[in-house]
């Protein structure tokens, strides 16, 4: 029987109606749409493992496709063929980060999901919560599939979809941005926010509630900023989001960030292009003590790349420690992390001093930010402990300078410090629609490069242009008219020399530690993404966004 039926109208339609989590639950699938003509409803075919289990869901379902405009017929067919046909529909779209060529809502469903929770008189309430500045008791929100609030209001519909959309766009952040009218929804992909879709006022400020409901904070507060964090499941995979409110002129502001645990990016082969700089990374990494410093902006991947470098390090022997705010990755192995509570006294310099207690052999410290937890990486860089921890700057020769205003000694940080990884990340010009061209001269002077060196370069659309072409069907899949897929790092590494170590000791420049650098044979940030460019993976735009923060 699993050869009668088209196994991606099946994946259609459980995507459209139910879940395919609720499917395999309920032994349950829908199978096609029968043919019928206007104006009567169309018709779903319903397949259940067994008849007798309607009185339970049959109504559930019933309700469900004639709120989409749908009536159902029922048919039974064997438990184990329904199995088969799920097996089938889940392998049909798989659920990955990387997000848009595997599967993606359509914009239509989406937009209507949101827009569905506007159509209401007003009385539909968000969770067990009257929507008014009334103080309630807050209802405790289980670990649950998020199939299971896709089945539920209208508010709850739009709040899962949303989730589950960004996470398949591949996006990193959810903003929720109230204005005078309406709110309108942006989401980060591959660094870059993006229009998402914008509703009306009232709906909009039940979809913040009803997410904030999820993320256990107090949704009767809206005049003071709160965090949470929404954990959910759907289909077999974990949905992580760190969620933030802040009060703005006309409403709460909304972010959630999305806490990728796809263990699969931990890899420094796939992380570093450049094998020279990759080799000497890891040479730093496997010295037996000292501190390693990853710095770049928020944003840029340096949490990505310490995982990466402990992953390797975990090799069974050692202990290995972490303190981070928050965790975003699950490494696994033998790594013991620790979350920074700092409502509770947890902070990174005190867990530092709980590490020293605990026969360490690697530490990594998340973020170094202030005198004391600088000063203390450094004295357990010096006990023979290997430390890692990353600092906000802008190249690899600042983050020297940054040291040394937080009072850490010079001749401290010459005898721990073994080196500096500077990072940015640079969007990947899409293979699909970008289109090869010569350099001009201007870009050829800022480049470096020879003048008429083929290049890559990216079609960005406008909005006009992208819906025009989606109206005509000719809009690139991959990156739907963005002209970027996914994104790639650059990096700066300054090993610390004896001729370096002399240079911080006479406190010489930011500038002319980074010359000295660059004479012994350190690729500057700009230097590596020009190599990028000319293996045709990004653009020069793009690096001439990363020339503005530094002075390469």
């Amino acid at each position: 029987m699993s050869n009668t039926y088209q196994i991606s109208t099946i994946r259609s339609l459980i995507d459209k109606h139910l879940s395919l989590q609720w499917c395999r639950e309920n032994v349950v699938i829908p199978l096609k749409i029968e043919p019928s003509l206007p104006p009567k409803k169309q018709v779903i075919t319903i397949a259940v493992g067994n008849i007798s289990y309607l009185g339970t869901i049959g109504n559930t379902i019933k309700q469900r496709l004639s709120n989409n405009g749908f009536d159902c017929v029922f048919i039974e067919i064997p438990p184990d063929e329904i199995q088969s046909l799920l097996d089938q529909a889940s392998n049909e779209r798989i659920f990955n980060s990387e997000g848009i060529e595997n599967y993606d809502f359509s914009e239509d469903d989406v937009i209507k999901s949101l827009l569905e929770a506007s159509e209401d008189d007003g009385s539909e309430s968000v969770a067990g919560f009257d929507f008014d500045d009334s103080d309630e008791e807050e209802v405790a929100v289980e670990e649950i599939d998020l199939s299971t609030e896709m089945l539920g209001n209208k508010i709850q519909r739009a709040a899962a979809t949303v989730l589950i959309d960004s996470c398949k766009k591949g996006a990193s952040d959810i903003h929720i941005e109230p204005h005078e009218k309406l709110i309108k929804i942006r989401l980060r992909r591959d660094g870059v926010l993006q229009n998402y879709v914008t509703m009306p006022k009232l709906p909009g400020l039940k979809l913040t509630a009803c997410l904030k409901n999820m993320a256990k904070m107090d949704i009767a507060e809206k005049r003071a900023s709160q965090d949470g964090k929404i954990r959910r499941t759907y289909e077999n995979n974990s949905l992580d989001f760190r969620c933030s409110t802040a009060p703005s002129k006309y409403g709460e502001k909304m972010v959630l960030r999305y806490l990728n645990n796809d263990t699969n990016v931990l890899n420094l082969d796939t992380l570093i292009e450049n094998e020279d700089v990759r080799y000497k990374f890891r040479k730093i990494i496997n010295q037996a003590n000292g501190i390693v410093i990853v710095s770049g902006p928020t944003g840029s991947g340096k949490s990505t790349t310490l995982a990466s470098a402990l992953r390797e390090k975990d090799n069974g022997e050692l202990n290995i420690v972490t303190a981070e705010d928050p965790i975003e990755y699950d490494m696994g192995g033998d790594i013991q992390q620790f979350p920074v509570l700092r409502a509770k006294g947890q902070t990174f310099a005190n867990l530092l001093r709980t590490f020293l207690r605990q026969d360490p052999d690697v530490i990594l410290i998340g973020e170094t930010r202030d005198p004391e937890t600088a000063e203390s990486s450094m004295d357990a860089a010096e006990t023979g402990h290997l430390v890692f921890t990353t600092l906000h700057a802008n190249s690899a020769s600042t983050s020297l300078t940054r040291l040394l205003d937080m009072e850490v000694p010079p001749y401290k940080l010459t005898a721990s410090l073994r080196g500096i990884l500077a990072q940015r990340l640079l969007r990947k010009v899409c293979p699909s629609c970008s289109v090869e061209r010569p350099l001009s001269d201007a870009e050829a002077e800022f480049t470096g490069l020879r003048r008429g060196t083929s290049v890559r370069v990216a079609s960005c659309l406008t909005a006009d242009e992208k819906i025009q072409r989606k109206k005509e069907g000719i809009l690139c899949n991959r990156c739907l008219g963005t002209g970027y897929k996914g994104r790639v790092g650059t990096y700066e590494l300054l090993k610390v020399t004896r001729s370096i170590s002399n240079a911080i000791k006479k406190q010489l420049s930011t500038q002319e530690i980074e010359e000295i650098a660059i004479s012994e044979g350190m690729l500057s940030l700009k230097a590596y993404a020009v190599k990028l460019i000319e293996k045709k993976l990004t653009t020069v735009s793009e690096l001439s966004k990363i020339c503005n923060d530094d002075h390469n």
